[in-house]
């Protein structure tokens, strides 16, 4: 009898049916591992599926990890991902990694037979914001997948024994070009011993990064989507004074938008030409437009507005933004 552990503590979203293919829509807002039980039960009824349905921490891995043989990581931010590596190095357990990007994934097997660990790979976390989220960059919806069946694979091999594992090799595949490349990994004498676990958010800088976007949200003046509804409604009747500016990335403005919007990306903010455009914007209407930006939830937009503060542009940011927008003003905008 097969005995599998799911720890997850989210509920299913329409966002993510079309990779997480587990789920079906008659589960959406339920627990997404009482939707992945039931779907194991219904392909293998012997197989025992125990719940966990706690936020992974420090607290509870080691209790967790310790029930099971190995572990397949398929966590989405990098606190999670050095805390599961963490776990399993000090119970000496195999850790099947995967993680995915817009069209780019990559699959190997950590601590395995004396092999390589997470932090062989990545020694350090990237500063907080670095990486963007799968919801600012994007994912291929089958990509997940393909990634996951690589992971099966590599489970059911250390299950058996079996040799060529992809212990010490990362495997990476480009969706887009429908290309495999591999890499080696080795051990690195020089990587610090794990002891203990720790506050793995502090660790890769979370806490102080929530408090500078939290610092920059309260910093500028706000503007709720009720307010805003009312700005488009007078701009569809012919005003003019209004410039709305949306900073999130060309993918997500694909997903859906706010009428009347512009869309500037952040990045092209931060490098300069996104400042001229909005200057060059505003100034259409003889330099009398006020502006709005917004962006997923508010934090790149208040980012966005401090540095046009910083070049002599001031504006108001939308609270919540365009998720706030889907859920009081418009629900034909898929969340994300």
């Amino acid at each position: 009898m097969g005995r599998i552990g799911i720890v997850d503590f989210d509920v299913v979203d329409s966002s993510n049916l079309h990779r997480q293919i587990i789920h079906g829509t008659s589960w959406v807002g339920k627990p997404k591992i009482e939707s992945a039980r039931d779907r194991i039960r219904e392909i293998n009824p012997h197989c025992q599926v125990e719940l966990h349905e706690v936020r992974f921490s420090s607290e509870n891995a080691l209790n967790i990890v310790a029930q099971y043989d190995l572990v397949a990581d398929g966590t989405d931010n990098f606190p999670t991902r050095y805390l599961v590596n963490d776990a399993c190095v000090l119970l000496d357990k195999p850790n099947v990694y995967g993680s995915i990007f817009r069209f780019e994934g990559q699959a190997t097997v950590f601590n395995y037979q004396g092999g390589p660990n997470y932090r062989d790979l990545y020694p350090e976390p990237p500063p907080p914001g670095m990486v963007p989220s799968c919801a600012e960059g994007g994912v291929l919806g089958v990509l997940p997948g393909i990634i996951g069946t690589i992971q099966a694979t590599e489970v059911i091999k250390i299950i058996l024994g079996a040799p060529h594992t992809l212990s010490g090799r990362l495997l990476l595949f480009d969706a887009w070009t429908m290309k495999f490349r591999e890499l080696k990994l080795r051990p690195n004498p020089e990587r610090p011993v794990i002891e203990k676990l720790i506050d793995y958010e502090q660790f890769c800088g979370i806490p102080q990064a929530k408090a500078q976007a939290m610092a920059e949200q309260q910093a500028v003046p706000e503007i709720t989507v009720q307010e805003l509804k009312n700005l488009t409604d007078k701009i569809s009747a012919g005003a003019t004074d209004y410039l709305i500016v949306d900073v999130r990335n060309p993918n997500e403005w694909e997903i859906g938008r706010i009428p009347h919007a512009v869309l500037v990306p952040l990045p092209d903010i931060e490098n300069g030409d996104g400042v001229e455009r909005v200057r060059s914007l505003l100034e259409a209407n003889n330099g009398t437009r006020k502006l709005v930006v917004h962006c997923k939830m508010g934090g790149r937009s208040a980012k966005a507005l401090g540095i046009l503060k910083q070049a002599g542009i001031e504006g108001l940011n939308v609270k919540g933004g365009i998720t706030a927008w889907s859920e009081a003003i418009d629900p034909t905008i898929p969340k994300y």
